[in-house]
């Protein structure tokens, strides 16, 4: 089975967004009808379009959105605020805080769903689009042949073995070797980032 610790970037890879990753994939090979296919853009859309629309509309700390508040046993506002902060409180969610949303249409379930994730996890979520980009840049940087994974100190012992029996030659290799997961390439990179500053130079990458 799939285990989640394996999963480089499982924040993103998650099943209730399954559809909207996989979907054109499927159309594409014949396995999903253009219905389907045409829902899943329509949803795309609507959650793109809907999140932006939240974090647009902002509420003023008036009577009616701090009575709200209250009867949701959650922070009274010191100054107006988005919807989409709002969102993000523990005890609230997009579709509690409908009583102060006037104009928010009605979606099906699933969209509805989406957008409350989205809005729940975004600040985290986008974290990980740009470790994502990070790691693209690191694909190619080039380990040096002599490099000492035992001054490694926070490498798990496994990741540490693996390491030194495989010898990858740069990161995207390392990130590939089972039994080293995506928190000891996080380690690794950062110690030998700090290894090539110290010698006054940057992570060099094959193409250098």
């Amino acid at each position: 089975r799939m285990m989640t610790s394996r999963s480089e970037y499982r924040l993103l890879l998650r099943q209730d967004n399954a559809d909207i990753r996989l979907r054109k994939i499927g159309y594409e090979v014949g396995l999903v009808s253009k219905e389907q296919y045409d829902y899943v853009e329509y949803k795309k859309q609507v959650i793109d379009s809907e999140c932006e629309r939240l974090h647009q509309t902002i509420v003023g700390a008036n009577e009616t959105v701090q009575s709200f508040l209250r009867s949701m046993e959650s922070t009274e506002l010191k100054k107006g605020t988005s919807l989409a902060e709002l969102i993000c409180r523990p005890e609230l969610s997009y579709e509690k805080v409908a009583p102060i949303d006037p104009e928010r249409k009605e979606y099906a379930p699933d969209i509805v769903e989406q957008i409350d994730i989205n809005m729940k996890y975004e600040g985290y979520i986008s974290r990980q689009l740009h470790q994502i980009e990070q790691f693209k840049k690191l694909e190619s940087k080039v380990i040096p042949e002599d490099f000492d994974y035992n001054d490694v100190l926070s490498l798990r012992r496994e990741a540490r073995q693996k390491l030194i029996e495989f010898k990858p030659v740069n990161i995207g290799q390392a990130s590939r070797i089972s039994g080293v997961n995506p928190a000891d390439i996080s380690v690794l990179v950062v110690y030998m980032e700090q290894f090539y500053r110290g010698k006054g130079r940057t992570l060099n990458s094959e193409e250098e």
